[in-house]
């Protein structure tokens, strides 16, 4: 139903001239105001039950449309995680709209803790510092998006309510998995915005620029624990802690079945989901493209890269405790250093150093 009009401003016979209405005058004039005015109740007598029966059946039965200012619809619309999401990615989006992101908690955001090695990398890598104009640390609690908000420029904030992801999240604990699936339906938001992204874990630390190392026909290229050299083979072990997707109807859908499959592989993590779903014959139907990225240029703890003059990434992957991860992941950077400051002809002579602390041991209590 159209929203009725809003009543003119009709001013009665005699308004105007600078005093009162003449009601003794002549017949005319008084029988002319009392024309006015009874036309003047009648339209009052009309309008006030349409405006009654409006605001019964608007919906909301709130306030009618035209009494929203556009401040309080801007206010409201700027406000919502959308908009703010929107805005984030719009901002830090390269000229073809893709976007780097990476998720932090309280645990790894503290002073001296996992993302200031993370950032450490991008200055000291090679041509990868201007790539922190394109990245977007996603904070998983309060506390992470302020200390975001003092050490980088594009910050989102994605709280869930009744779930605190803030803090230390141990391999495979409760909290591991909620936090991990929460990532992963994060991700097909963004790929449902048109933007393609390069997910990052934030303990991993990037010594190049990774982008001219994509594959051209892949839809979703993902890291691997294990890499058997064969981009399209199936059996690499996939680890969910470096992918780039890009946006398309292909890996929306392959977001929304992988982020579904959890129900049918209760207290499994993504990364084991993605490694069963890999084989489904949905996802051949689906026609998206998956290609694994090589340990050598994408490398871990699990499987470390061999190569330091090839390198793009290092993972501490293979460890669990937050305290071994800084431990070595600090210590690639040491390795890398030492790396850059040889002389060419003898960098082929560095390799790494780790790991040292890390294993997958658990940690004592």
């Amino acid at each position: 139903m159209a929203a009725p009009a809003p009543l003119p401003l009709t001013r009665a016979a005699g308004e105007g001239g600078g005093g009162a209405p003449d009601l003794q005058g002549g017949a005319g004039a008084g029988g002319e105001a009392r024309r006015a005015v009874k036309a003047l109740l009648f339209l009052a007598a009309v309008a006030l039950p349409c405006l009654v029966l409006y605001r019964a059946v608007a919906p909301g039965g709130g306030a009618a449309p035209w009494q929203l200012t556009a401040a309080a619809r801007n206010d409201v619309d700027m406000n919502s995680e959308d908009a703010r999401l929107e805005r984030v990615l719009r901002a830090a989006a390269m000229a073809n709209d893709t976007v780097i992101l990476t998720t932090l908690n309280s645990a790894w955001s503290a002073p001296g803790s996992v993302v200031d090695v993370f950032l450490e990398s991008f200055r000291i890598g090679e041509s990868t510092r201007e790539l922190l104009d394109h990245l977007v640390i996603v904070s998983l609690d309060m506390a992470a998006h302020a200390r975001c908000k003092q050490i980088h420029r594009h910050c989102f904030a994605l709280v869930t309510d009744g779930v605190d992801f803030s803090g230390q999240k141990n391999f495979m604990t409760d909290g591991y998995l909620k936090m991990m699936w929460r990532r992963i339906d994060f991700l097909r938001q963004v790929l449902e915005k048109g933007y393609s992204f390069i997910f990052t874990d934030t303990d991993i630390v990037w010594f190049r620029n990774p982008v001219p190392h994509f594959y051209p026909d892949g839809d979703f290229q993902i890291a691997c624990d294990h890499f058997t050299g064969d981009p399209d083979d199936l059996l690499n072990t996939p680890n969910g802690g470096f992918a780039y997707a890009r946006s398309n109807t292909e890996t929306i859908e392959f977001y929304k079945f992988w982020y579904a499959a959890r129900e049918r592989h209760p207290g499994l993590h993504d990364q084991d989901v993605l490694n069963l779903i890999k084989h489904d014959p949905y996802l051949a139907e689906l026609g998206v493209r998956i290609k694994f990225l090589s340990t050598d240029l994408f490398g871990g703890l699990c499987e470390p890269s061999r190569n330091m003059s090839r390198v793009c990434t290092m993972h501490a992957n293979c460890c669990i405790g937050l305290s071994r991860k800084i431990n070595d992941l600090n210590a690639m950077l040491r390795d890398w250093r030492r790396f850059m400051s040889m002389p060419h002809k003898y960098r082929h002579y560095v390799s790494w150093t780790v790991p040292q602390n890390c294993s997958l041991e658990k940690l004592e209590e």
